[in-house]
């Protein structure tokens, strides 16, 4: 039983981290705005300076170490090799490693996904709307997108990552004066450049979070305008907003709050997306007029945006897709991919509450 014992202790811990998971009460006041603030902004201060994603090579680390063990473990197979006391050792090794990874991802962010939120903090009651409300929302959008998008330069300029990322960092900074996010509190830059690159497009990736390292990482081949709203979405996972639904609300209020224009217009475009294509299913006639009255500038960018999507279309891209929806699902968002919508409710109820937008 000795052999088992770390076995164990392992197990007895990732059941303590369930059991906690169930009172988001005591995970929003004693570990998202108590013990991981402190953590993460020591995960940024550790790593933001190091100036590619060391998540990404602990990322590519791993998928090496699983092909060799792979290798090897049909290398003996094939031999016969193992007796069954090796394939409990095996399998005993095997638990301990998925359990370690498990524990360490829902210590150091994954409680994150039972927390109380942006919607406990800015007292919000996301809930059923009306089509009418719906299309008032696309209206306020369109106007909001045609606005921010004749602000800008018909062919805005490239800016590299770190430029992007302060950025959107000073959106932050502006976002934490205001006194109804007082609540808001990002120091610490780590904002990356994906490694991976080409990979991201084919996997349909704009952005993700390593809640390893506390990086986020942004894909740099992708259509401009997507940039400043991905860094602010990314940004906001790293403040324990783990749902993607509140992630793109707590990123779009960064961005709303950013001095550089490019930021908002790159919030209200996707905004203005995830409202016309739920209006669309309600009322398709509704969706497409508001389309047809989008500025020209922004019709130009929408074509560019589907011309990239279609590029890096391929066979893979479903089955990934319905890996990362499990995901989601396994970690309280029901809807899956489609919470990544859900930010429609969200602006609703905010607009409903403190007439802004």
């Amino acid at each position: 039983m000795v052999k088992y014992r770390r076995l164990f202790i392992l197990l007895a811990i990732y059941l303590v981290l369930t059991v906690i998971s169930n009172f988001p009460y005591f995970l929003e006041r004693y570990y998202s705005t108590g013990v991981y603030p402190y953590y993460a902004r020591f995960q940024r201060f550790l790593l933001g300076w190091v100036p590619f994603s060391l998540g990404d090579v602990l990322y590519v680390i791993a998928l090496i170490w699983l092909v060799y063990g792979l290798i090897v473990l049909i290398r003996r197979l094939i031999r016969r090799e193992w007796k069954v006391s090796q394939w409990l050792g095996w399998g005993r090794r095997f638990l301990e490693g998925v359990l370690i990874i498990m524990i360490v991802f829902s210590a150091s962010w994954g409680l994150n996904y039972n927390r109380l939120g942006i919607a406990y903090q800015l007292k919000l009651e996301p809930g059923l709307y009306s089509t009418d409300t719906l299309e008032q929302l696309v209206d306020s959008l369109l106007i909001r997108v045609n606005e921010s998008r004749r602000a800008l330069p018909d062919h805005p300029d490239k800016r590299t990552h770190t430029q992007m990322a302060q950025g959107a960092f000073e959106g932050y900074q502006q976002m934490e004066k205001d006194t109804l996010f007082p609540f808001i509190h990002y120091h610490g830059l780590s904002v990356k450049s994906s490694m991976f690159g080409v990979l991201d497009n084919y996997m349909g990736f704009l952005g993700y979070y390593n809640p390893f390292t506390g990086e986020a990482q942004v894909d740099q081949e992708v259509p401009v305008f997507t940039l400043p709203y991905t860094t602010c979405h990314e940004m906001a996972h790293q403040l324990g907003y783990a749902s993607e639904s509140e992630a793109n609300f707590v990123g779009y209020l960064a961005a709303v709050h950013c001095p550089d224009p490019r930021y908002r217009y790159s919030a209200y475009f996707d905004l203005f997306s995830y409202a016309v294509r739920e209006l669309y299913v309600r009322d398709s006639g509704a969706a497409k007029r508001y389309s047809h009255s989008l500025d020209t500038l922004v019709k130009q960018d929408y074509r560019e945006y589907r011309k990239y999507m279609l590029a890096y279309r391929n066979p893979l891209e479903p089955i990934l897709g319905r890996m990362y929806d499990s995901y989601l699902k396994a970690n309280r968002q029901p809807k899956g991919i489609m919470s990544y919508n859900e930010v429609t409710g969200w602006l609703i109820a905010y607009e409903r509450r403190y007439r802004r937008l």
